[in-house]
Parts: C-alpha cells; sequence; structure tokens
C-alpha cells in the first residue's frame, strides 16, 4: 500500500537518492546530506510541536512509503510561513503605462518588479516522486495529501497558501530568462545562483538584483515566452492545483520565470469538501470481491506527529462513517472508531 507519512530520521539515504534525480532548478531538495539533515531535523520538530496557535517557521515535510517494499518513491511538504527568517523574492509581472497626448500615443508596457509580497505566507513545496511510481494516481495522492493535513490543522498554516512552481530550463539547467537577464546581474550560472538560494544563501539577490523594473519588451524573445510557464515535468504538478483551486496571479520565480500559484486554504477543494467521520473497521459493504472499484478517496487520520494518509476505492459513497479493512487501518495507524478526514480524490475520481 501507498502511505503519506511524516519524515523520521531514518529517511536520510531514501531523501539522498531521491535528490540526485530531482535535477537543475529544485531548489528545496538539494544532494547534499548536510542540508538534507538539517531539513529532517527541522521537519522532525515541527511535526512533534504541541499546541500550536499560529504558523512559524515549521517545515512539515512528508514522503511516501510503498509498504510492500519499504522504499521512499516520494516527497511533498508544507513550509508554515516563509519570509521571516530571509528575505523570499518573486516577481511581479505587472504593466506601466506610457502616453502622450501630443502623439496620440498610449503604450501599455508589461514590466518585471522585483517584491516580496509572499512574506509570511504558507507555501506548499518539494512535490517529487520518483518516474517508476507516476502511475496509479500516486502522484494526485502526493500533492493532495497535504491539504488534508492543512484542512485537520488550519492554526498553523496562513488563510493564504502558494506554490513556486519550477520553471523551464533545458535538459543542460540552462534557463532562458536567467540567461537573458539574471547572469548580466549575477555573473554565475544558473545552476550555481540555485544552489546558493537552496542552501539560503539569498542576500546576493538583495545586493545585486536591480530594484527598478525591468521592461519585459526588451527581453528576447525566448525569455518572454517562458514568463509564467512550467518545466515539461511540472506541468500534471501544476494541472493538480489548479484542479484543486490555485491560480496564477502574475507572480514568477526571479530565476526561471516560473510561475506562483495561490488560493485560500478554505477555498482548495480537498479542504472546502473534505469531513471527519469515525472509522469503523470491518469488511465494506458492496466490495466483498474487489476494493479496486468505484471513487476514488483520500483517507488520512487526525493526528500531526503520526499524520498518514492513503488513497482507497469504495462503490458506495461513504456516510457518517467509514469502514476500512484492517490493511486500511494499519496504514492509517488508527483503531477501531477513531476519526479520519475523507473527500474525494477529485471531482472527476471515477475510474
Amino acid at each position: 500500500m501507498m502511505v503519506i507519512r511524516p519524515i523520521c530520521q531514518n529517511d536520510l539515504k531514501s531523501l539522498y537518492r531521491l535528490a540526485e534525480k530531482t535535477g537543475v532548478g529544485f531548489t528545496s531538495l538539494v544532494s547534499d546530506e548536510a542540508i538534507l539533515q538539517k531539513k529532517i531535523d527541522g521537519a522532525v520538530r515541527s511535526f512533534n510541536k504541541e499546541n500550536v496557535t499560529a504558523p512559524h517557521n515549521e517545515d512539515y515535510l512528508m514522503v511516501l512509503e510503498d509498504t510492500t517494499t519499504g522504499d521512499i518513491v516520494g516527497t511533498c511538504g508544507i513550509l508554515a510561513t516563509v519570509g521571516l527568517d530571509e528575505p523570499f523574492y518573486s516577481y511581479h509581472l505587472g504593466t506601466i503605462t506610457h502616453a502622450s497626448r501630443e502623439l496620440g500615443v498610449h503604450n501599455a508596457v508589461p514590466t518585471l518588479i522585483l517584491n516580496n509580497d509572499f512574506t509570511g505566507f504558507s507555501e506548499i513545496c518539494t512535490l517529487f516522486l520518483e518516474e517508476d511510481y507516476r502511475h496509479s494516481k500516486n502522484g494526485q495522492l502526493l500533492s493532495k495529501a497535504r491539504f488534508m493535513f492543512m484542512a485537520q490543522f488550519p492554526e498553523r498554516f496562513t488563510e493564504k497558501v502558494f506554490a513556486e512552481m519550477r520553471g523551464v530550463s533545458n535538459e543542460d539547467g540552462v534557463s532562458p530568462l536567467w540567461e537573458s537577464l539574471g547572469r548580466h546581474f549575477f555573473s554565475i550560472d544558473f545552476k550555481e545562483a540555485d544552489e546558493l538560494t537552496s542552501q539560503g544563501n539569498k542576500q546576493f539577490i538583495a545586493e545585486l538584483m536591480p530594484n527598478n523594473p525591468v521592461y519585459v519588451n526588451l527581453l528576447p524573445k525566448e525569455a518572454r515566452d517562458v514568463l509564467g510557464q512550467v518545466h515539461k515535468n511540472t506541468v500534471p504538478a501544476r494541472r493538480l492545483l489548479e484542479q484543486e483551486g490555485f491560480r496564477y496571479e502574475n507572480y514568477v520565480d526571479i530565476f526561471d520565470g516560473g510561475p506562483s500559484l495561490e488560493a485560500r486554504v478554505q477555498d482548495i477543494r480537498a479542504v472546502r469538501d473534505s469531513r471527519l467521520c469515525l472509522a469503523n473497521i470491518g469488511q465494506p459493504k458492496g466490495v466483498s470481491a474487489n476494493l479496486n472499484e468505484g471513487n476514488y478517496y483520500l483517507v488520512s487520520n487526525a493526528k500531526v506527529a503520526d499524520f498518514r494518509c492513503i488513497l482507497i476505492q469504495r462503490s458506495i459513497p461513504p456516510g457518517s462513517a467509514m469502514t476500512l479493512t484492517q490493511e486500511e487501518a494499519d496504514s492509517l495507524c488508527i483503531t477501531n472508531k477513531e476519526p479520519v478526514r475523507i473527500v474525494e480524490l477529485s471531482p472527476y475520481s471515477r475510474h
């Protein structure tokens, strides 16, 4: 069975193996054991924090485990806030109007303006799934399990949440926007700039990046074309978020131009439509012969440190109680009559 759970100290080797596969531009997961160990330490502390009444610097990093093999095959995470300990930069794609009544000219010119508008907001991040497991709706489970955690513990997050999506770069890690803009101010490769930010070294951005608006029309076409576009490997992740209610509001990454998607937490479909019910452990009705039929449902427990989320199928919609098999209950770390949170995987969850 595929199970989402908090990362633990024993996962370092597995996390490093996944980090080696992410590629350039995936700044939240880099193949450096010291950085990854620090990330694990922070996540363990965050999940073990009790009586949290407001978000601060917590980092809720989770993994997807194949319980059949014990392998860790994916990651997903939520940062409770960004920009409080170090600046969080992005570009806003806006407009400046140049007009001359005498000449009869009125031009609306697109611009990129450096800002810290996401400071203090929660961020969903670190979504990565091993290629061999990109099937059987594992990607949806990995992405949307985070919303089950946010629905259960809203006090740990801000009212608005955003996701910074990986932008366009080629197989060699070359970004058209970086080559046309960033390189002129930093004089380093895109990969090196990405590594510096992943290590928390962001002061150089404030020191070297221009504070004046950048006129988009002055950039080469290949740079203009990638603004707000995602890497080819990130297209499914963007589609899943937009399906849940996230929207692009003209904020882009300052290095590769990837879009930032945002939503109010209570407007996210999986948060809004999820509900608590009691778990009954037994044989679900109507599926005695085959559990793999009907609608897909996300099911999570109501625990923090022992959070678990799985994906199941049922031909009969659950009512005030959800009947789970013993294997499903064990995967969720629950006993009979404990509360679980459920929601349809998507508006189109029927197979």
